[in-house]
């Protein structure tokens, strides 16, 4: 396959000047680089081709031979006068180069370790997670330990530099054509060897400390949703990683929810549905009164506008569904059965009108 244009490559103008170049390559190098790209081997070959071309086009004299001859001018005017074509193993002479302009990319500037997330749960009522609450929440997390001031051995014992990264604290892997740093598989990258552990976090550096924490749960919170606690993870000398907490809502016994809507099921007597009644509602801020009107049939939905989820941004607040549902009496007496009975007689098909019109279809269905 044909070789791309080196300034393509790049991303700019054949006008481009230094710093241009210099922040093309950056950017290039910071998206294909193979550490941040594990074996991805696209992404390899990118980062070799953008490298190419900078290193080719960074130096002036290779740039005039290739703005003038192209990829021919690898081999043109060779030897002693007119200096090598690029080959990979150049690179190595370009050393301070990209120590400095990859140093975000491969780590070469040792910054202090920032601590991991830590993660945890925290169950609130169906109520609180509707109006919202401020909780509290038991956590366990690493902090320095204060014994040995994080560095892992026993206080006033010797610790002489680690023999494998000679007490720089990282080692130095080939990957590509870099030699990238990575942090000392013996030492951890403390750069030193610990003869005596701290007794108090065992030569870990670190150890466990049981805090409690406040975590804000916005009303209408969803379950499963999750919150994050800034500075609640584990601590280190760079600063406190996050505590993200999942937030798990009990069911509760009266209400459902869809949405920012609540739902409820209310049973009523027959006698209520048919004489119609005011009857007690639940409601999240309390108990409230309804009417039901004659007639109400059983499954019937009632809308109380406003007594649902608060929205976000306190843009009002969801609705309450209230289905009725009339309940059938399931143990009669005998002077109960006979006024039902009687009740049945004299009312007969006209006052169930939904009833009439079921058996008036059935009727025509099966007998033409």
């Amino acid at each position: 396959m044909a070789k791309r244009d080196y300034y393509e490559v790049l991303g700019v103008e054949r006008t481009a000047g230094a710093d241009e170049l210099k922040r093309a390559y950056r950017k290039l190098a910071m998206q294909f680089h193979p550490d941040r790209n594990p074996d991805d081997a696209v992404a390899e070959e990118r980062f070799k081709e953008a490298t190419e071309a900078y290193t080719v086009l960074s130096d002036p004299e290779r740039r005039r031979r290739f703005d003038r001859f192209g990829h021919e001018g690898r081999n043109a005017g060779g030897g002693p006068s007119g200096g090598p074509g690029f080959e990979p193993t150049d690179l190595s002479a370009f050393a301070d180069l990209f120590d400095g302009l990859l140093g975000e990319v491969l780590g070469r500037r040792r910054k202090a370790r920032v601590g991991r997330d830590l993660t945890a749960e925290l169950t609130v009522s169906f109520v609180e997670a509707a109006r919202g609450a401020d909780k509290p929440l038991v956590i366990d997390r690493p902090a320095p330990c204060t014994r040995c001031q994080a560095t892992g051995a026993e206080p006033g014992s010797r610790t002489p530099p680690c023999s494998t990264c000679q007490g720089k604290g990282e080692v130095r892997a080939q990957r590509a054509f870099f030699a990238a740093p990575r942090p000392c598989p013996t030492c951890r990258g403390r750069g030193v060897r610990i003869e005596r552990p701290c007794s108090g976090c065992e030569g870990e550096g670190s150890a466990v400390r049981t805090e409690e924490l406040r975590v804000r749960v916005p009303a209408g919170v969803a379950d499963g949703a999750v919150r994050t606690v800034r500075g609640g993870g584990e601590l280190a000398e760079g600063g406190a990683g996050d505590l993200l907490v999942t937030v798990k809502v009990e069911p509760h016994p009266l209400f459902t929810r869809e949405g920012a809507d609540i739902r409820c099921t209310v049973p009523v007597g027959f006698p209520q549905a048919v004489l119609g009644a005011t009857v007690e509602i639940p409601t999240l801020e309390g108990r409230v009164t309804m009417k039901i009107p004659p007639g109400t049939q059983s499954a019937k939905q009632f809308r109380l506008r406003g007594k649902g989820i608060p929205l976000y941004g306190g843009a009002g607040s969801g609705d309450q569904i209230v289905t009725v549902v009339v309940e059938v009496p399931t143990k009669l007496t005998k002077e109960q059965r006979k006024l039902v009975e009687s009740l049945s007689s004299e009312m007969g098909l006209e006052s169930s009108p939904q009833q009439a019109s079921f058996l008036e279809k059935l009727k025509n269905l099966f007998d033409g």
